[in-house]
């Protein structure tokens, strides 16, 4: 695997997930849950988005991250697709690249579906806010349901994003709306939308999710905010029920 990119499990493992990381994030945020698929029989991969861990692009459009991703899907197939934040958009952007027939469960996780003009500004003046340096002691202090584990790999990850990324990425996606690609669901594809709670966070909205798509549901998850897969990684992991696999 490339410095790009991180596996967790066997190779030899029947069944295979993908992980995408969220914007001033990165493949290491990951490592918590993917133990826990492994946990599961599952062979993970997580790779790094244009933009993290030193990968530079003069195209930050959600369509050219989500083309970027395609090297992973020449020899493999997966049985399920997780997104969490920018990379759940990024995910939805992947459908046409999924192949036409395996069975494919696709969790997006408080993705950013509609970002109206007057709060672009907004949003992407909080993501800088991200970028500051930070302890991991102040980030377990701003975040106590986190383990240190995890406030290590969030700083470690921030530390590989800059302002310029955050800035293109807003700037090569305008208008932001990207809610039109469910309608592209395709027939052996399921699609679960895990959006957090709108009195802690306003990334994703449930109004945004169409509700009359065949294969597209939408759970909204009480008392937890944006960072889903640190707080509340069973929720995510409750979506996929496929039967325990034996390696």
């Amino acid at each position: 695997m490339s410095m790009s990119a991180s596996q967790w499990g066997s190779p030899l493992a029947s069944r295979r997930a993908l992980l995408i990381h969220g914007l001033t994030s990165s493949l290491h945020t990951w490592e918590s849950f993917a133990q826990l698929l492994v946990a599961e029989g599952f062979f993970v991969i997580a790779p790094n988005l244009l933009g993290h861990a030193g990968r530079r692009s003069s195209d930050y459009r959600l369509s050219t991250l989500a083309e970027d991703l395609q090297p992973y899907f020449v020899k493999d197939t997966y049985d399920v697709i997780i997104g969490h934040s920018l990379g759940g958009t990024v995910a939805l952007s992947l459908l046409p690249f999924l192949p036409k027939e395996k069975e494919t469960t696709v969790i997006l996780v408080d993705p950013p579906l509609e970002v109206p003009v007057m709060r672009s500004d907004i949003d992407k003046h909080w993501i800088l806010e991200e970028l500051t340096a930070k302890t991991v002691e102040e980030r377990m202090a701003e975040n106590p349901a986190w383990s240190r584990v995890g406030c290590v790999l969030r700083t470690l990850a921030v530390s590989m994003c800059d302002r310029t990324t955050v800035e293109s990425i807003f700037a090569h996606n305008k208008p932001w709306s990207f809610s039109g690609l469910f309608k592209s669901i395709p027939h052996n594809v399921k699609i679960t939308v895990l959006v957090a709670d709108p009195k802690l966070c306003l990334v994703c909205h449930l109004d945004h999710i169409p509700r009359d798509i065949e294969r597209l549901e939408a759970i909204g998850l009480t008392g937890v905010g944006h960072d889903i897969p640190f707080q509340r990684p069973d929720a995510i992991m409750d979506v996929i029920s496929l039967p325990r696999a034996e390696v």
